[in-house]
């Protein structure tokens, strides 16, 4: 594999564009060799879904657009970034029982750190920010075919 992979897409900050986002995230890791029915693809396609979300859900229509970065780096580290266009970073927000959203930077750090990872959030040039999580790229090893398991 090259030493270097990257992918983009650039998608209306709609709800629509949240699948879209996970679907493009998903087959191009698949193309890059990690099947889309692990538990690694599992948890970054509910990781994106969260970053996609937020990137529609917390802009208030001041980022018309998003932009989600895939990268690979020496089939070792697998960085995922989401970028939008409004200038406020998010805030983390106190826990209520009642409350239907908010979580999500909590899920997607829990889950980046169960995965070796971390997130990170930074500003653009343009104002605007990038939340992005980097990953150990592991590739699940497929079972070895032996001759014994072809003949049964």
């Amino acid at each position: 594999m090259a030493d270097h992979l990257e992918a983009s897409l650039t998608l209306p900050s709609d709800p629509a564009s949240v699948s879209a986002a996970r679907a493009y995230v998903v087959g191009t890791l698949a193309e890059w060799g990690l099947p889309a029915d692990t538990e690694v693809s599992d948890t970054v396609r509910l990781i994106i879904s969260e970053l996609a979300t937020n990137a529609v859900q917390h802009t208030f229509g001041q980022s018309p657009t998003f932009t989600v970065d895939v990268e690979l780096d020496r089939d070792e580290h697998l960085r995922i970034g989401v970028t939008d266009s409004h200038p406020r970073f998010p805030r983390r927000l106190p826990a209520a029982v009642q409350q239907d959203n908010g979580r999500g930077l909590v899920i997607i750090r829990w889950l980046t750190a169960e995965c070796g990872g971390r997130l990170r959030i930074r500003p653009t040039r343009e104002g605007g920010k990038t939340i992005s999580i980097e990953l150990p790229w592991v590739v699940p090893v497929q079972p070895a075919t032996t001759a014994v398991q072809q003949e049964l």
